[in-house]
């Protein structure tokens, strides 16, 4: 088989896959169908509630090692941006004596190089790349994951 004819077979083959997809939704029941939004794809369902934030200040367990941890504290307001970052107000090292807030993790303050900076590093600036403050409320799917100590501790 030469180049040109596996490239018009590979295209023919590309082109039906749509076709493909297309056809199988199409015959597919949407009541059969399983989505997380209780409901046809062509109706417009009010959105749930959110649920509240939690506001309970109690630092959470992490489930792995290297975790970021939860913000344990509602952030609604807060202004994270180029100019401003709020959280730093309490968790900035020069701070944290007087808000009693754990203190920015030294790795924040180190570069790309690995050399340590007087201030937050700015690839870490913007806390809620990595840290979240939770809600409560029940999952959306199921979960069966199991933290390091669990798995350690089931006999062999």
């Amino acid at each position: 088989m030469t180049v040109s004819a596996i490239r018009r077979y590979t295209r023919r083959v590309l082109l039906l896959i749509p076709v493909v997809v297309v056809t199988a939704l199409w015959a597919a029941n949407p009541d059969e169908l399983a989505t997380l939004r209780k409901g046809d794809i062509a109706v417009d369902l009010d959105p749930p509630r959110m649920p509240e934030t939690e506001n309970k200040d109690i630092k959470r367990v992490r489930n792995y090692p290297m975790q970021p941890p939860t913000i344990p504290h509602k952030i609604d307001n807060y202004t994270v941006n180029l100019n401003a970052n709020k959280c730093l107000s309490c968790h900035n090292r020069t701070l944290t004596e007087q808000s009693q807030a754990p203190m920015v993790s030294v790795t924040h303050f180190m570069n790309r190089d690995g050399n340590f900076l007087a201030q937050v590093s700015p690839r870490r600036y913007f806390c809620n790349q990595c840290h979240v403050p939770q809600v409560d409320a029940q999952p959306l799917v199921g979960n069966d994951f199991e933290d390091v100590d669990s798995l350690i501790a089931k006999p062999d």
